[in-house]
């Protein structure tokens, strides 16, 4: 464990952060999931609805870092692939 008190510090803001980001990736995942399991079941007008609580999740998590930019429009292309092909 740090001795000196900045260090300290560092050690909790990385951890409130590493905790808030761990929530805010798994409720990405959980939206992902919601359109992914409603696409299965043919529910093509819910899987839209919840397509754009997904994708708004998904952009938060990359304007925050938490995943690349990249990655994130890599998500919402392939969810939506997905919703226009059922």
């Amino acid at each position: 464990m740090a001795n000196i008190k900045s260090a300290i510090k560092r050690v909790e803001v990385n951890q409130k952060k590493r905790v808030n980001n761990s929530s805010q990736l798994s409720a990405m995942r959980t939206e992902i999931k919601r359109v992914e399991k409603l696409v299965e079941a043919n529910d093509t007008e819910n899987a839209k609805a919840v397509f754009q609580s997904a994708s708004k999740h998904i952009d938060k998590a990359a304007q925050k870092g938490i995943i690349h930019k990249n990655a994130a429009n890599r998500q919402k292309s392939r969810l939506a692939k997905k919703i226009n092909a059922s």
